[in-house]
């Protein structure tokens, strides 16, 4: 029979193996999460440049170089069987006196698009054109159609220019899916910030406005994102890029 200080010292060896797997599983988790947020922003740098590189089809000009805010939602779910939901997980970023800010992670839930069956997955841009609009994403949690006005955008790089979009809505929206590129309505879906990722992205919970607002330095997995955002957002004005901008 085994002595007890032996015995003791074993299950003492035991529990520390066991913490040792313990946090190893809980780093490899935590990483693996970095890196879904870290694949997420980089697939909205390619939304934005597949979307802008067919310039018929693409957002107007003047709808991104006149906008407050942008948001990207790559892969966004939708699953109905008869009337439409959605969710999606995507980042935002808003104009500043310093340039575009660090992307804030954002989550859309919720809306209904017409009758449908199945699911589908699309791509989201919504574009934020006033102030007004930036203010209801700055305060971290709004509803389209009820909180903020909304329309689907128009579509066409050299379209927008003599329209009215500006004044009918706070938020313009366009969606795209197996390759066809248009507005869409999402009225009825919330907006709020993914307070999970934001943690990932910066190792601590950052408010939306203190992101928003460019108080906090982009992390390295944005740089692709921002450039494409002020690559598009500036082109109509013949605008170039400060450094850092």
């Amino acid at each position: 029979m085994k002595e007890p200080r032996k015995i003791f010292s074993e299950l003492a060896a035991t529990a520390g193996v066991m913490l040792l797997l313990t946090a190893g599983l809980a780093w490899s988790a935590d990483e693996k999460d970095r890196s879904d947020i870290d694949k997420r922003i980089e697939a909205s740098a390619r939304v934005l440049d597949e979307i802008m590189g067919v310039p018929d089809k693409a957002i107007p000009d003047k709808v991104m170089s006149d906008a407050k805010c942008i948001a990207v939602i790559p892969s966004m779910v939708k699953i109905a069987v008869g009337l439409g939901g959605s969710h999606g997980k995507g980042v935002a970023t808003c104009r500043t006196e310093q340039g575009w800010s660090a992307p804030a992670p954002i989550t859309i839930t919720g809306g209904s698009w017409g009758l449908q069956l199945g699911g589908q997955a699309v791509d989201v841009v919504m574009v934020v054109t006033n102030q007004a609009g930036m203010d209801h994403l700055l305060s971290d949690k709004f509803k389209i159609g009820a909180d903020a006005s909304a329309t689907a955008g128009p579509v066409g790089r050299e379209a927008g220019a003599d329209t009215d979009w500006k004044m009918k809505a706070e938020v313009l929206t366009y969606s795209r899916a197996r390759g066809i590129f248009a507005g869409i309505d999402l009225t009825g879906s919330a907006i709020t910030q993914d307070k999970d990722e934001t943690r990932l992205l910066y190792g601590h919970m950052v408010p939306f406005p203190e992101i928003l607002s460019g108080k906090v330095e982009p992390p390295p997995a944005s740089a692709a994102f921002l450039a494409a955002v002020r690559k598009y957002s500036r082109q109509s004005k013949g605008e170039t890029a400060a450094p850092g901008n």
